[in-house]
């Protein structure tokens, strides 16, 4: 099953406006009438009133964990902000050492170089992160699936010149017993992780934007800043209020353009993740093709055509976005239902909308999402 962070993730919008009401600092009051007992200053003794500099969006645009990362900060304070858009940054490109399949060097990839051998040691945050993705498999009847890079090369989304080829069923056949989630040997104690299979691959791409989303909200928090935005992908997270307002999202239609949406949020404090199947996909012989791949199939899950998880933190809205989209809407609404504070916004096969009961007056459906395809 493809992941969004290695592979490619569904971008929400967000609207950044700020409030008329912040956009001009308060004028400087006068100084005090003078007295006929005082004697007039020069214009030289006369202090010159600093102005104060009024909220806004302060915002910085970023490239880390193969994607685009955007932080947008309410404040006055922009020189400290920026500040702070660096530290997380460079928290991100951290995480992208640690969890990345793109360099041989990262702990990830050492597990991978190690199937069906001796367990690897590896860092506590890492054991952490593997054992949050070892609970929603266990919860998702096994369909959140890091092993599912065992699949890599049979679909290749990423390759132009292969990219509308499907692979038989001869081939996905042989490839299916190298991805079982519950293969892989976390050992918490000695700090270890082993995968069982030669063959056997992980990638977490379906859950590491998502915690480092939620490390980079921690990277500002811990300088002062409460009212911010950090998008990375299709991982997005909002802390506070953009002055009086909250910040707004909205939901992409699947078969519309990139800038259309058919509905749309006012969040404050929330998360927001999207999964579609319109992000690397090609169509053939009237079928659609796209990245987000069944484990128990080896195929593109067919249940769905975006899944938009609204939860308390990135990390959570990550790793069901996926699961929910491969369930379908009865099995993925049961599941999040689990999960408190956490919604989803679904459009199945069929093109028909489905909203959580906990979502239903926080998200405004703007117009049934577009046919086709």
């Amino acid at each position: 099953m493809s992941r969004k962070a290695a592979l490619a993730a569904i971008l929400l919008s967000v609207a950044v406006t700020a409030c008329d009401k912040h956009d001009e600092p308060e004028p400087a009051k006068g100084a005090p009438a003078r007295t006929a007992s005082v004697a007039s200053p020069s214009s030289a003794d006369v202090p010159v009133p600093v102005p104060v500099r009024a909220a806004q969006v302060i915002s910085g645009r970023y490239e880390a964990m193969s994607t685009s990362v955007e932080f947008l900060v309410w404040t006055d304070r922009e020189t400290e902000a920026r500040l702070a858009m660096e530290a997380a940054h460079a928290e991100l490109r951290r995480l992208e050492q640690l969890l990345t399949v793109w360099r041989e060097d990262s702990e990830v990839s050492r597990i991978n170089a190690a199937a069906g051998g001796e367990p690897v040691k590896v860092s506590a945050e890492l054991i952490g992160i593997l054992q949050g993705a070892r609970a929603i498999h266990d919860a998702s009847e096994g369909v959140f699936d890091v092993t599912f890079y065992g699949l890599k090369g049979l679909w290749r989304f990423d390759h132009q010149e292969a990219a509308s080829i499907v692979p038989s069923d001869a081939d996905i056949a042989a490839r299916l017993p190298l991805v079982d989630g519950s293969k892989v040997e976390i050992d918490a104690a000695k700090g270890t992780v082993r995968l069982a299979k030669k063959g056997m691959l992980i990638n977490l791409g379906g859950i590491a934007k998502g915690y480092a989303v939620d490390r980079a909200i921690g990277v500002f928090e811990a300088r002062g800043f409460r009212d911010l935005v950090v998008r990375a992908g299709g991982d997005l997270r909002v802390r506070g209020r953009k002055g009086q307002d909250r910040w707004r999202v909205g939901i992409r239609d699947p078969r519309g353009a990139e800038s259309e949406f058919f509905a749309r949020a006012a969040l404050q404090d929330a998360a927001f993740s999207t999964a579609g199947d319109y992000e690397r996909a090609f169509v053939k012989d009237g079928v659609r093709y796209h990245h987000i791949l069944d484990p128990r199939t080896g195929k593109p899950a067919t249940a769905c055509r975006s899944v938009t998880i609204l939860a308390p933190d990135a990390l959570t809205a990550d790793e069901l976005d996926d699961a929910v989209f491969i369930l379908g809407p009865e099995k993925g609404l049961a599941l999040v239902a689990r999960y408190p504070g956490t919604g989803a916004v679904i459009v199945d096969h069929d093109n028909r909308v489905h909203v959580s009961d906990n979502l239903k007056n926080v998200v405004e459906i703007l117009r049934p999402p577009t046919p086709g395809v």
